[in-house]
């Protein structure tokens, strides 16, 4: 009746370099290599922090979250190279499935979508967007939310995962040496009492009184006529998003005045 015996593994085969043994450089090597997948991307994320302006605390928890992929990856070479105890690789995965379980579904993909969000980068701190409804210029971007400070000065907390299910307008036009360039766009509706080239002119007009404020020159089209009404999208850039609040107020007024202006003069040369 023949014994089974036990191929040696290449650790028993193996006395190791100059007397130390294998399994302990094998240890030392993965030790090495930890420490400097951690420091190179620790490098990268301050660093790419700093280009995408993200906060400190974003930061952190970057980081933070790679360290601890890092050192699980760790903890499973060093079990199957310094044969630690099945059970204690077993007991370790159940403390982490039931850490993962006390945390909620929402909140891990709350976190997902912010590491999304990092990755696409659909705007930055300091762009004029528009989620879904709220529309200002972004103030904060986290793993978690982003702020956005609305034309009412107040300061919108959206989570990540509910601007991964809104529309996401970034009003960035282009990227100079000098700053950047915002195009900003917004309609508005007309009755047909006036006419179109008579609109034309008030929007010349208007456009003639900023010229020199902005770094291109303002424009309209029309966008869609009916029975009722003609609407137009104006377009206008600025460098300083800050500007936009104010700037389409000053538009819209000055042109709804001429064009009152003018509607008060058609009804009145109809009365005659």
């Amino acid at each position: 009746m023949s014994t089974y015996e036990p191929i040696p593994t290449i650790t028993e085969q193996v006395n190791g370099f100059f007397g130390v043994p294998t399994q302990i450089i094998s240890l030392l090597l993965i030790f090495t290599i930890g420490v400097l997948v951690e420091r190179f991307i620790t490098v990268y994320l301050t660093r790419f922090s700093k280009r995408a302006k993200l906060d400190p605390n974003t930061t952190n928890k970057l980081v933070l979250t790679f360290r601890i992929l890092i050192l699980v990856g760790l903890l499973i070479a060093v079990s199957r190279v310094g044969g630690l105890p099945s059970e204690l690789l077993i007991s370790f995965s159940a403390v982490g499935g039931a850490a993962l379980g006390f945390a909620s579904q929402k909140t891990i993909g709350n976190f997902i979508a912010g590491l999304y969000l990092l990755a696409a980068r659909p705007f930055k701190v300091g762009d004029y967007v528009k989620i879904g409804t709220v529309e200002g210029i972004a103030q904060e971007v986290t793993l978690n939310y982003a702020k956005v400070r609305t034309v009412g000065n107040n300061t919108v907390a959206i989570s990540n995962l509910q601007i991964l299910e809104r529309d996401i307008t970034n009003y960035l036009y282009e990227t100079a040496h000098n700053g950047n360039i915002y195009c900003y766009t917004f309609e508005i509706g007309f009755d047909h009492l006036v006419s179109s080239e008579k609109l034309l002119e008030i929007f010349d007009t208007t456009f003639a009184l900023y010229k020199y404020h902005f770094p291109k020159n303002p424009f309209c089209t029309l966008t869609r006529s009916t029975a009722v009404e003609r609407v137009y999208t104006v377009y206008f850039y600025t460098s300083d998003t800050n500007e936009i609040f104010k700037m389409r107020s000053q538009i819209v007024n000055q042109i709804f005045k001429l064009w009152d202006e003018e509607r008060t003069k058609l009804k009145n040369q109809q009365k005659q």
